[in-house]
């Protein structure tokens, strides 16, 4: 209402002004345009600057902006039921999702296993490289007779499990083909830092040949690509046992409960004292399990230990950024961004 009455007594000044500029117009026999401007221009400074024109200026504050009201209450009956409909849709659509993959990862793993305490499970433990070194010893001695390891090298050892002295006499133990040489032949040469590791069999079908059919699996990342990681390497390397009563295994298969289809074609690859370890610990079934689980999970993920400290050094730098941002964004852009300008007219 008090918007309503400021308009009209701007329109009625502005209509006596043009009155004024109509009648000066008759006397003078015509009408000009640069006139008729100026004089528009003077009756609108007479309204802003007069008692009218600050009233207008200033009825921002009084005028009320009505808000967009989106409350789920406030919404017609049907766009209520359609949105009911689709969010429980979508809830069971997400839950049998869900299911569905729990039930498949349950068909992959006769026995799902267990959850076991692993020293570098935590947020910011990483590996015990004893047990990595340990681990590469079970491997070689153990392993390495049917399995590979095609994408790890001698040089990856360094400064993880053994010097680079160790790891030149561990590579030199070993003969490589190589060559052509000057008279294009081939040659054989000790093994160097850049070689990686031998292979058992020349190509898969001779590792199938030697194996009853079943080609041995590349160990380098057989950690990451098992689910269940090291828990289930170490229930199957250590849940051999006899089948029970009424399940029957083919000849040349051995009964696992942890592995797909119960009967699997490796033979119980270690047992309490498999080998002498060279720093003297126990070789227990368990431990030698563990050890193994440990050095493949190295393998599957030598970054693991840099990984978890660039975490570590990014939140000790979030902590001092974040409490910064925050006073920045609270007393700095907050206050810049909620100025405003008025226009303040001369007494």
């Amino acid at each position: 209402m008090m918007f309503n009455n400021i308009m009209r007594k701007f329109y009625k000044s502005l209509c006596n002004f043009q009155g004024r500029e109509g009648a000066a117009s008759l006397s003078s026999g015509g009408s000009e345009a640069p006139l008729r401007r100026v004089t528009n221009m003077a009756a609108l400074r007479v309204v802003v600057f007069s008692g009218t024109g600050r009233t207008l200026l200033n009825t921002s504050k009084s005028i009320h902006t009505p808000r967009a009201n989106m409350s789920f209450s406030s919404l017609p009956k049907r766009k209520k039921i359609a949105l009911t409909t689709i969010g429980v849709l979508t809830t069971g659509g997400a839950g049998l999702a869900l299911m569905l993959q729990q039930s498949v990862k349950a068909s992959d793993l006769e026995l799902h296993p267990p959850s076991y305490p692993w020293s570098h499970n935590g947020l910011l433990s990483s590996l015990d490289h004893a047990s990595i070194r340990r681990g590469y010893q079970v491997y070689k001695q153990v392993c390495s007779a049917c399995h590979s390891m095609e994408y790890l090298a001698f040089r990856n050892l360094v400064g993880v499990s053994h010097t680079e002295a160790e790891v030149k006499t561990l590579a030199e133990e070993i003969e490589v083909v190589d060559g052509p040489d000057d008279s294009g032949e081939m040659f054989t040469r000790p093994g160097k830092l850049s070689d990686y590791f031998p292979k058992p069999y020349t190509n898969p079908e001779a590792a199938r040949a030697a194996n009853n059919g079943a080609l041995p699996p590349d160990l380098s990342y057989i950690i990451s690509a098992r689910h269940g990681g090291e828990d289930y390497v170490f229930s199957l390397l250590t849940s051999y046992c006899d089948p029970p009563a009424g399940v029957s295994v083919k000849e040349g298969l051995y009964y696992n409960p942890y592995f797909p289809g119960q009967a699997i074609g490796m033979a119980p690859p270690i047992y309490n004292e498999v080998l002498e370890y060279d720093d003297g610990t126990p070789a227990t079934m368990s431990q030698v399990a563990k050890d193994v689980c440990t050095f493949l999970r190295w393998a599957a993920e030598p970054e693991h230990d840099q990984r978890k400290r660039m975490g570590l050094k990014i939140l000790m730098g979030a902590s001092i950024l974040v409490p910064l941002v925050y006073y920045l964004k609270r007393h700095r852009w907050s206050v810049m961004k909620s100025r405003k300008i008025a226009y303040r007219p001369p007494k």
